[in-house]
């Protein structure tokens, strides 16, 4: 792994070092399988964009590194992209392929893709990289032969086919997960009709989601990975606040600093969920030593999302992993301290979920008086979440206090016009 070290300039990331994100890209790697790391390099550079990444002397340095290494297959430069040509010279250079960070993750990805949204998803975000890969092999076959392109030339209609077929590749994997979008739509509008709240849960890769969802809960069949990218799908999950109100937690793709625009777009399928849901829970480890810029990433992501504002101004911002540092205290504003992994904190950050919850989706607590001989109670459990029921024998009465959403209470009004309500 080759990680360049931008020393000053706009390029320069504040939240971070270059220890921690050859560290990060480390863990990349570890995820894969039968991928091992022999060695690392942190080195600096003035302009990563050019065409060999470093200037002379340290690109001497580095090639003479990698030569004297035999069992290196491959060289992973620690940048989020790097264009056709200088891939082509590195790898002539140094006689191995180059990867950046996008084919790493996009290789990440195509290992835990398991439903055939995921797999499209994939299969969209390796189109621009076949697009370079076709200029590289373009340029390499006209060097054989020793001349330019010509217009007329055989290099040009093998490209006008590639390119062709590529574009034809691309629609129908558009179409394919435009399928798919339309479906969800139909799930999303029949969970609506059911007026189940939805709580998107998100963070940076291996914040601690999947094991929070699970705390929350308490669905055994969940098992967290301490993974990047262990989740890819969005899957839901079925749990109760404080008031026995159900909803539904959504577990969604993890994020990354310097993930290429083009591959979080590839997901917003799976990330248009997002848009729909009642409240959004970030998720941060804590004990991560660039928290803050983890934190940066995701909020970019969400802004970059077009999510409305309202989901954005009520987000629950959730520190995971405080079991790991002594005793912890927020210096954020409204931020809940929690151990995803052993309980601490969970019935706090449901309670800040259940109030968030009736506030967006207009939900109102009720006390209703009803005679027990009518279908009121029988409708209420149907129709509503009842919390209590208080039975009165004597009159044949019963005072229930229900959680109600705003559609539901219209129905209920006019069809018991003379109960008695009493706002909570």
């Amino acid at each position: 792994i080759v990680h360049p070290a931008v020393k000053w300039g706009p390029q320069k990331s504040p939240l971070t070092t270059a220890e921690l994100q050859i560290a990060e890209a480390v863990a990349l790697v570890d995820t894969l399988q039968n991928w091992t790391v022999l060695d690392k390099i942190i080195i600096p550079t003035k302009n990563p964009n050019k065409k060999f990444v470093f200037g002379k002397g340290n690109f001497q340095v580095l090639t003479e590194k990698i030569k004297k290494l035999p069992h290196v297959t491959a060289v992973f430069l620690n940048v989020e992209r790097i264009s056709s040509l200088t891939k082509k010279e590195l790898e002539g250079a140094w006689g191995v392929p180059v990867f950046d960070r996008y084919t790493v993750v996009l290789h990440i990805f195509r290992c835990n893709a398991r439903t055939k949204e995921a797999k499209l998803q994939i299969a969209l975000a390796e189109i621009p990289l076949l697009r370079s890969n076709l200029k590289n092999e373009l340029s390499q076959r006209d060097q054989q032969r020793g001349g330019s392109r010509y217009i007329m030339g055989s290099g040009e209609t093998f490209l006008e086919t590639q390119n062709r077929v590529l574009k034809e590749r691309e629609l129908k994997i558009r179409n394919a997960l435009e399928k798919l979008r339309r479906k969800r739509a139909l799930l999303r509008a029949q969970r609506r009709k059911c007026e189940f709240p939805m709580v998107s849960v998100m963070g940076y890769t291996n914040s601690g989601k999947t094991t929070l969802i699970k705390a929350l809960t308490g669905e055994a069949g969940l098992q967290p990975r301490d993974q990047l990218f262990a989740t890819l799908d969005i899957t839901a999950h079925a749990g109760y606040l404080p008031s026995h109100m159900a909803v539904i937690y959504v577990d969604t793709i993890g994020f990354l600093t310097d993930l290429p625009h083009n591959l979080v777009e590839s997901f917003s399928a799976t990330l248009e969920e997002v848009a729909y849901s009642d409240l959004i829970v970030h998720v941060r480890d804590i004990t991560h030593p660039e928290t803050m810029l983890q934190k940066a990433t995701v909020l970019s992501v969400l802004r970059n999302l077009n999510l409305p504002s309202h989901l954005l101004d009520s987000m629950v911002e959730v520190h995971n992993k405080v079991d790991l540092t002594e005793r912890y205290k927020p210096t954020e504003e409204n931020a809940l301290a929690v151990s995803a992994l052993h309980g601490y904190g969970l019935e706090e950050l449901k309670q800040e979920i259940e109030k968030k919850i009736l506030t967006a989706t207009g939900k109102k607590i009720l006390t209703v008086n009803i005679n027990l001989e009518g279908p009121q109670l029988s409708w209420l459990y149907k129709e509503a979440t009842v919390q209590e029921v208080e039975v009165m024998p004597e009159d044949g009465r019963a005072r229930v206090k229900v959680i109600i959403g705003s559609s539901a209470f219209g129905r209920y009004k006019n069809l018991f016009p003379n109960s008695e309500i009493f706002m909570s």
